[in-house]
């Protein structure tokens, strides 16, 4: 089945009442969005992998929040609080791996902090109406945000190659796009600089398994904007690396620790491995909103265990019987001396990360 050319999807679209998601189950093959109309139809759509990708789940969030403040109907303002928290609550157990997702939603719990606050309010209904309008206009402010950093972490890796060679392959793994972001992406904002000056020969897509997102996924960003690539399967990486055909890895994150270790989707441990062992920069793109400060290391980061069913099947054909055991991490820890650089939208850090990751955070 040849892949659509459709241009400008979007990740999400909010208009008001509800969210609408591209459905990242459903790509390459079809463009379907999925419709969500209340905070518990956002934490289903992100624990099923409708939206996925670290900044794009931060984003969703932000307007799961917004759901859940709607769907109160009384005048009680401590009510409110207290089912709104609750709802809070729910979508922040959707996916626990990604910092993004608690991040946005300690930004929502702080308009409300605010408002709370606000002395001028001069009755509880009034109070629910303001905080439910700053809610909205907050979670419309992370989306823009996010398309921004983007842009401005895409650009900083340009500083990290210029005087490089000027014709690049570069190999990553699972997507940070668009698709995984509110736009542009981290890991392809980061591709997508690079292409936009000239110098990427080929992107090298590792097919991302158990799901598929650097096939189905980041495969089709490029296509679709005729950036050249081609996708191996992930266990191909170390002969490529070990042809010289990879001159550097950028790979995304949804948790970056105190002291740099990064999680990741399963396998870019790996691929940090073999890549130190070749002398190939390894770098990690993300926005500060992904640094965790109050994680110390990356043994302490939270990995998500997904269902076995991903294993067991490619697009709905089971391919491991039942009887036969599976597990399915989510997502790997690579340490920090095993990555080069970290590039944000203020700079980029690198080692010692405890010291240069902070740095960056009071820019």
């Amino acid at each position: 089945m040849e892949m659509m050319q459709k241009s400008n999807v979007r990740t999400l679209i909010w208009d008001g009442i509800a969210l609408s998601l591209i459905d990242q189950r459903k790509l390459p093959f079809e463009e379907k969005y999925v419709k969500c109309s209340s905070s518990g139809s956002i934490s289903k759509a992100i624990k099923d992998m409708v939206v996925r990708g670290a900044p794009a789940i931060g984003v969703t969030a932000a307007y799961g929040a917004v759901l859940a403040a709607k769907e109160y109907n009384g005048n009680n303002l401590s009510c409110f609080l207290s089912s709104t928290y609750k709802k809070f609550k729910n979508i922040a157990q959707s996916r626990p791996t990604a910092v993004n997702l608690s991040w946005a939603l300690d930004r929502m719990k702080a308009v409300i902090e605010r408002a709370d606050k606000d002395d001028s309010i001069d009755s509880q209904s009034a109070a629910i109406k303001k905080i439910t309008a700053m809610l909205e206009e907050e979670a419309k402010k992370i989306e823009r945000e996010d398309v921004e950093i983007n842009k401005r972490l895409g650009d900083n890796a340009l500083k990290f190659f210029s005087g490089y060679k000027t014709s690049l392959k570069v190999l990553t793994h699972c997507n940070a796009g668009a698709l995984a972001t509110a736009g542009y992406g981290t890991a392809m904002g980061v591709i997508r600089s690079l292409n936009n000056a000239g110098l990427i020969e080929n992107v090298i897509v590792d097919e991302t398994r158990p799901y598929l997102q650097g096939a189905r996924l980041t495969a089709w960003e490029l296509y679709k904007e005729k950036i050249p690539f081609f996708v191996i399967t992930d266990n191909m990486s170390g002969y490529f690396m070990s042809k010289g055909e990879v001159d550097a890895v950028v790979v995304g994150a949804d948790r970056i620790a105190a002291n740099g270790d990064t999680a990741n989707k399963i396998g870019t441990l790996s691929l940090s491995i073999i890549a130190k062992y070749y002398n190939i920069p390894f770098l990690v793109a993300a926005p500060i909103s992904t640094i965790d400060l109050k994680t110390p290391e990356g043994s302490l980061i939270p990995i998500e265990q997904r269902p076995a069913a991903e294993v067991r099947e490619i697009s709905g054909n089971t391919i491991i019987p039942d009887y036969m055991p599976v597990l399915n991490p989510a997502f790997d820890v690579t340490p920090n001396e095993n990555i080069t650089g970290v590039i944000t939208e203020k700079g980029i850090a690198d080692a010692p990360y405890e010291k240069n990751l902070k740095k960056l955070i009071k820019i």
